[in-house]
């Protein structure tokens, strides 16, 4: 496990959502000896590592990103020795292990928050984001939780507000506060120290907030909002200059890498959500003394065409210098990519020639549970709705447990997932996309992004190599990824129409990749969703 410190870069990271990937003591939720016991599919499908999202001791208001103690397991999920167990089985079939880590806010029911609402002057009086209110009562500033609503509750003991970007039972920690700072790294330190391979930070970019609570303005009528949050929300109306992504966010960050590099072979990826998420990817990641990688919401929202992914692609490219970015397509906060992106599509064609593009792109991969099954958004009724974010703005928004339904392993009863009524329901449209109806047909789309993932390992270019877009004509995506002596010209055919174009440089059309794509002379010709690699003189 240790010869390859860098395993990182051009990784492909699995996400794991665990309370529905695999519920191995039948009370429907999922826990983490069902995450090991389906460790050997993981590793089959030729991925590098997992990332499993939170499991710690919580009052599950939001599922876990509600943290009470950042040093043990959830009695829903098992215990320390069961993390420990998945783990030693983890690493022996080869795969890394990153873990959540939610540091910018805790539980309301997290004993620092216990101590710090009971008065002005205790221990941890100032751990948290306290404010007076305005003289007429009202919140200190405009701010606003992308739960919906004010940012600030009031506390009675305190007779102050206390902030929190999300639910009011997530009070945000006050970074600014220096033992705070080193109560986190030492938390951090903790995991590091049982054997995790890296961290995924959520919400990387709140860690800080404006001392002098300044208002945020408004966003401009013509400008484009990319925080990842529905138009519905109210969030997406304002400028988020002074409530998340501060400056002093950075010497953190640079706190936070020197911890890393005591443990090599380690790593760390962001979630970015900001009003300009690529640059904050490229500054968060730059000069190798903050982040390792981080991901933004830029392919996680609706755009899709061809036009749009050049974009995306050439804008970090003029920003990126040295920065590595984290792509994804689908996670557990977003509709599904093959829904969000595929709905007017070939249902299995198109998730197929996306997931191309995606192991394709300069970077490393996230890949979310069920995406390499083309599992579409699942439909749950408004009496299911778990999930607080949906409940607050249903029915314009309907929340993230879409997403989030049990992983369908065979095409019996509750998909194999579980003995007992899940905690979500299974989509019917899940089943026959289970792991059972595809794990022996050739043509699947597991089977095929396990032939996608082998074909991006044994090219040096599509996991470490540059990236330079090129002109392949209206209706398609291409880029040319180079590696030392390699050099791939890669084409994509994202939608429902045959496209051909002229190529400009001899190429020599590569196969094992299971796409189908003709060149005669210098024209290629691409049928509806497919890709193209071909070789190029270096």
């Amino acid at each position: 496990m240790q010869d390859n410190l860098n395993w990182w870069r051009g990784g492909v990271i699995y996400q794991i959502y665990p309370r529905s990937f695999m519920d191995r003591n039948g009370d429907g939720i999922g826990d983490l000896p069902g995450i090991t016991e389906k460790l050997d599919y993981v590793a089959s499908l030729g991925v590098d590592g997992i990332w499993v999202s939170p499991f710690f001791t919580s009052p599950m208001k939001d599922f876990g990103y509600d943290v009470s103690d950042y040093r043990d397991v959830d009695p829903m999920f098992g215990t320390l020795d069961d993390f420990k167990a998945l783990l030693a089985r983890a690493h022996a079939l080869g795969l890394r292990v990153i873990i959540d880590q939610v540091i910018s806010h805790t539980s309301d029911a997290h004993p620092w928050f216990e101590e710090s609402r009971q008065s002005r002057d205790n221990p941890k009086a100032d751990w948290f984001v306290w404010a007076d209110p305005r003289p007429d009562g009202t919140p200190p500033n405009n701010w606003l939780s992308i739960f919906g609503g004010s940012a600030w509750t009031f506390d009675s003991r305190r007779r102050q507000y206390y902030l929190h970007n999300f639910l009011t039972s997530q009070p945000d920690l006050n970074f600014h506060h220096p033992e705070v700072r080193a109560a986190q790294l030492d938390n951090l330190r903790f995991w590091l120290d049982l054997g995790v391979d890296g961290f995924r930070l959520d919400t990387v970019n709140f860690y800080f907030h404006d001392r002098e609570l300044r208002d945020n303005p408004p966003v401009p009528a013509d400008a484009a909002k990319t925080l990842g949050a529905p138009d519905s929300n109210p969030y997406t109306w304002q400028r988020h200059l002074y409530d998340i992504s501060r400056p002093e966010n950075l010497d953190f960050l640079r706190e936070l890498r020197a911890l890393m590099d005591e443990y090599p072979g380690t790593t760390t990826v962001g979630e970015i959500g900001d009003d300009n998420p690529l640059e904050r990817m490229a500054e968060y990641t730059a000069g190798g003394d903050k982040l390792h990688m981080a991901y933004t919401f830029d392919l996680l929202n609706q755009p899709r065409s061809p036009a749009y992914l050049r974009e995306v692609i050439g804008r970090f490219q003029r920003l990126a210098a040295d920065a590595w970015p984290c792509w994804a397509l689908s996670n557990h906060d977003v509709v599904r990519s093959a829904t969000r992106w595929g709905e007017d599509e070939a249902s299995l064609d198109y998730p197929k020639v996306a997931l191309a593009m995606l192991f394709s792109l300069r970077g490393s991969v996230c890949l979310y549970q069920g995406e390499e099954l083309g599992l579409p958004e699942a439909e749950v009724p408004y009496e299911r709705i778990q999930d607080p974010y949906g409940k607050v703005l249903w029915p314009e928004f309907k929340g993230r447990d879409g997403c989030r339904t049990p992983m369908p392993w065979t095409d019996g009863p509750d998909a194999g997932f579980s003995r007992v009524e899940p905690w979500l329901p299974v989509s019917e449209q899940h089943v026959p996309l289970a792991v059972s109806r595809q794990q022996d047909d050739g043509t699947s789309l597991l089977n095929a992004t396990r032939r996608l993932l082998a074909f991006r390992r044994a090219h040096p270019a599509l996991v470490d190599g540059d990236i330079d877009l090129v002109d392949v004509g209206e209706g398609l995506l291409g880029f040319v990824r180079r590696h030392r002596d390699e050099a791939l010209l890669c084409v994509f055919n994202l939608g429902g129409e045959a496209r051909s174009t002229r190529l400009t440089m001899p190429a020599i059309p590569l196969g094992g990749h299971g796409f189908v794509a003709s060149l005669e002379g210098n024209h290629l010709q691409l049928p509806p969703y497919q890709a193209a690699y071909l070789q190029l003189d270096r």
